[in-house]
């Protein structure tokens, strides 16, 4: 449980039971994640808005804790004779790493209140609603756009006509019609979550992994007035932005104005520990934006930079419109350049993409130096064109969530399992900026730094076999046995690198392999480290800020 989490799960006060209740409700990822969507929805729901409340859950608790906090959030069961009692609305808001969870809480619920109408939205139930047994166990389901169908929908249960349909399309209005939402975060939400933001909806990409291909185009809300309300967040406290755009740097004018909204905001609070996060086209970074993300400190910008795949012919297969040549250039200018951090992604298992295609485009993206490569798994989400390929390129998925890629045609089921204990493994030694050191060993003359890796995961979980858990003792003493042992590097020089590690990264552990260096130097390493405290770039950017040190030799 985050700060103050008991805050959103206990809200709202016993509603009235003479008055209709809306309870808007998700289970988010972990606490620090705001749900957006729920505001939308309740800043838009009109005449009823006194009536609707947020209830944020994570779904990490168990069924009977989530229901526990439902419950205590509606009125008691309502009983009045002669006329039809006002309704209460639950509206849950399901995704792909939410649906058994929610699936589970809807049918306790059920049991403990048959009298509830349960109402569903959000992407995992906008397509192939037939196929779902969520869909099954709720009253009504809204597909696509919910900002005013939602509010819509509710009105009608409460003062009629009652709707006739279960599924309904989801209307789409002019984005100069929906109320904005930021209002609705809270003083809680602005001093311990991340706060997430969108300047534009849409696509006009179709990349055919991405839900995002079935829109038209990208549509921008009105930048003043969104200006106005970030700049009243900004001065609430908020300083951590996270921007949900798909195409942030789509319009060149839009996202210059933007970020030079930040750089004022730097100008006149110097000192602030602003972090603002942006997903950015790779292969479209013109000079003007380049002026601007220059004069940024570092700490500030990260970008995510979505690459998922090298190699022309499956990029032309899925639809995916990208200039590696171009996208090379922009990278090469951002890590040489910019103080951004950059977090970018591949995505292994697409259509007719090999083992040895992903590998070359993985040194390809590992030689330009970002910060994080993403190591991903495809999944078939509901609704995108990649199921098309299935058939002719032998695509396997896992019927349940998240519906992740098991084999292909030119991918073997133990490769995509040996992949995802890789892809762990990279997230927590090489994205992780802990063992920045210790990688620059391991990977040293690797003529392929991806099969470098490979091999290095496998002898990894041959010693652990495990994926989750492995503290930083049982990392740095296995990262000694390996580079010392294995790979015949000098004891010393592996000794003095891990060490240089374990001092940048603040742990705590008490590695074997650096228990006599660690009596002696712990000290004076922590009285010389300049950097002591992270600030709002969160603790793995701050990993990589604090590990800018010369390769030892």
């Amino acid at each position: 449980m985050g700060p103050n989490e008991s805050d959103n799960t206990a809200m709202p006060p016993k509603p009235q039971a003479t008055d209709p209740t809306i309870l808007l409700c998700t289970l988010n990822a972990r606490y620090t994640h705001a749900s957006l969507g729920l505001r939308y929805l309740k800043a838009n729901m009109g005449g009823l808005q006194a009536n609707t409340h947020l209830l944020e859950l994570t779904i990490g608790r168990t069924t009977p804790v989530l229901l526990a906090a439902i419950l205590s959030a509606l009125p008691p069961a309502r009983h009045t004779p002669n006329h039809r009692p006002p309704p209460i609305v639950i509206g849950f808001g399901v995704y792909i790493w939410n649906t058994d969870a929610t699936l589970a809480l809807i049918h306790a619920v059920r049991a403990h209140r048959p009298d509830v109408i349960i109402v569903l939205g959000g992407p995992e139930v906008s397509h192939e609603t037939e196929q779902q047994a969520i869909v099954a166990a709720a009253d009504f389901v809204i597909t696509g756009w919910g900002d005013i169908s939602f509010a819509k929908l509710c009105h009608a249960l409460i003062h009629g006509p009652q709707p006739l349909m279960k599924i309904m399309a989801g209307e789409q209005p002019p984005l100069d019609s929906i109320a904005l939402p930021y209002h609705l975060y809270t003083d809680a939400d602005i001093a311990h979550r991340t706060l997430y933001v969108e300047a534009s909806r849409g696509c006009p990409f179709k990349c055919e992994f991405c839900l995002s291909s079935l829109d038209k185009t990208a549509w921008a809300f009105d930048q003043t007035l969104f200006l106005q309300e970030i700049s009243t967040l900004y001065a609430r406290g908020a300083r951590q932005f996270k921007f949900v755009d798909r195409t942030f740097n789509l319009k060149v004018d839009a996202s210059a104005h933007i970020l030079q909204f930040f750089l004022d905001r730097l100008h006149d609070h110097p000192n602030d520990a602003l972090f603002v996060h942006f997903e950015l086209i790779p292969d479209q970074l013109p000079e003007r934006l380049k002026t601007l993300i220059a004069q940024f400190p570092p700490g500030v910008l990260q970008f995510e930079i979505g690459i998922q795949t090298f190699n022309p012919e499956v990029q032309q297969r899925i639809s995916r419109r990208q200039d590696d040549a171009k996208t090379v250039a922009a990278l090469t200018w951002l890590v040489q350049h910019a103080n951004a951090h950059l977090h970018t992604d591949l995505i292994f298992g697409l259509p007719g993409e090999s083992l040895a295609s992903f590998a070359q485009g993985f040194d390809k993206l590992y030689a330009l130096g970002p910060h994080e490569i993403q190591l991903g798994l495809l999944k078939r989400l509901r609704g995108t064109p990649i199921a098309r390929h299935t058939a002719l390129h032998g695509m396997v998925y896992d019927p349940l969530p998240p519906y992740a890629v098991q084999a292909t045609a030119v991918l073997s089921a133990a490769e995509v399992q040996q992949f995802t204990l890789m892809a762990r493994y990279w997230d927590i030694v090489a994205n992780s900026g802990r063992y920045q050191q210790a990688m620059a060993l391991l990977m040293a003359g690797a003529d392929s730094p991806f099969h470098r890796f490979w091999q290095f995961s496998h002898a990894l979980y041959g010693a652990t076999h495990t994926t989750f858990g492995l503290t930083p003792e049982v990392l740095i003493d296995f990262l000694f046995e390996h580079l010392s042992a294995t790979m015949n590097l000098p004891i010393e020089r592996v000794r003095n690198a891990l060490l240089a590690d374990y001092l940048t990264s603040g742990a705590k552990a008490k590695p074997n392999c650096l228990a006599e260096q660690l009596t002696r130097r712990r000290r004076i390493a922590q009285a010389t480290d300049p950097l002591t405290q992270p600030n709002a770039t969160g603790k793995r950017q701050h990993q990589h800020l604090r590990g800018q040190a010369p390769t030892p030799k």
